[in-house]
């Protein structure tokens, strides 16, 4: 029987063999295009040597130009208000959301299921559906004048003090749904014993909720915040169909300013530095929650 074992055994793939078609995968869509942007934020790239002839090698003088560029800065801080406002919103919506869904009951299903739905649909076309909702003569001045909340209505995608914070509060509608969908599955997950016996002892919805439930759920949390900022930073779409970046640059971010200067004024070693840079940020705040959330894991165990 041993015999057997051991040859059936032999005859057995090793388990890297599952691995490869992933890696490939990855390679060729993933790592060889990092690769090659990396190369070509360090070269100079012009529209006439992009396809063929040789890209000479220019050092960290590309990025040196685009810390001179007037838009770089101010596209680095819309992009640092963008991702708070998605993260703030889409995590305070996102639990609240998940604590009304765990009541159950028909009406807590069909809310679920137009979480699916909104998650669901493509950002191109949720961002197209605000567009028009937030226009000056749109649904949402026209119900909020009804409602006597506003004479005139603002204009949501043209004021510059408004455009930003519009497109990231559409974004954070796309992220609720999915923070509360996980939510909820780690609320059911809580052991109702503890909850049971803290009502015993007199606790309160809301000291159970903090001193309990809020516990528990902080490892998802820190999860669910480095998913949030990641995908945040490199929201293009909605920014692309609401407004092209605009009035201006009031609502151009990282990613939007990348792409206007690659593929509108064809400075791609610049669009390639600032993807670069991009890129880093998303890797070091996502070091920094990773880390916070294996402290917070050992916490709980210990």
């Amino acid at each position: 029987m041993s015999g057997l074992s051991a040859a059936g055994d032999r005859r057995r793939p090793a388990s890297w063999v599952f691995a490869v078609p992933a890696a490939v995968f990855l390679v060729l869509l993933a790592l060889y295009p990092f690769l090659n942007l990396v190369g070509m934020s360090a070269s100079d790239v012009s529209i006439s040597n992009i396809v063929r002839g040789a890209w000479t090698f220019v050092g960290l003088h590309n990025y040196e130009s685009m810390l001179r560029l007037p838009d770089f800065l101010l596209a680095l801080k819309n992009t640092l208000i963008f991702v708070a406002i998605v993260l703030v919103v889409g995590m305070a919506g996102g639990i609240g959301a998940a604590v009304l869904l765990q009541s159950g009951g028909r009406l807590s299903a069909v809310a679920l299921g137009l979480m699916v739905f909104t998650w669901a649909m493509p950002p191109v076309v949720l961002g197209s559906l605000w567009k028009f909702l937030l226009l000056p003569d749109g649904l949402l001045n026209a119900v909020l004048k009804q409602l006597h909340v506003i004479r005139h209505g603002p204009l949501w995608l043209v004021q510059e003090n408004l455009v930003l914070a519009s497109v990231a509060l559409v974004n954070s509608w796309a992220v609720i749904p999915f923070s509360a969908l996980v939510y909820r599955a780690a609320l059911v997950d809580i052991p109702v014993e503890l909850l049971d016996a803290a009502a015993v002892d007199g606790a309160t919805k809301s000291q159970r909720f903090m001193l309990i439930k809020f516990p528990l759920l902080l490892p998802i949390t820190l999860i669910l915040v480095v998913l949030t900022v990641v995908y945040a930073f490199r929201s293009f779409d909605y920014i692309y169909v609401m407004t092209y970046g605009g009035p201006g640059v009031a609502s151009t971010t990282l990613p939007f300013l990348s792409y206007r200067l690659s593929f509108i004024n064809y400075k791609y070693a610049l669009g390639a530095c600032v993807a670069i840079v991009t890129v880093l940020f998303v890797l070091a705040l996502a070091f920094v929650f990773v880390r916070a959330t294996k402290r917070a894991e050992e916490g709980l165990s210990q």
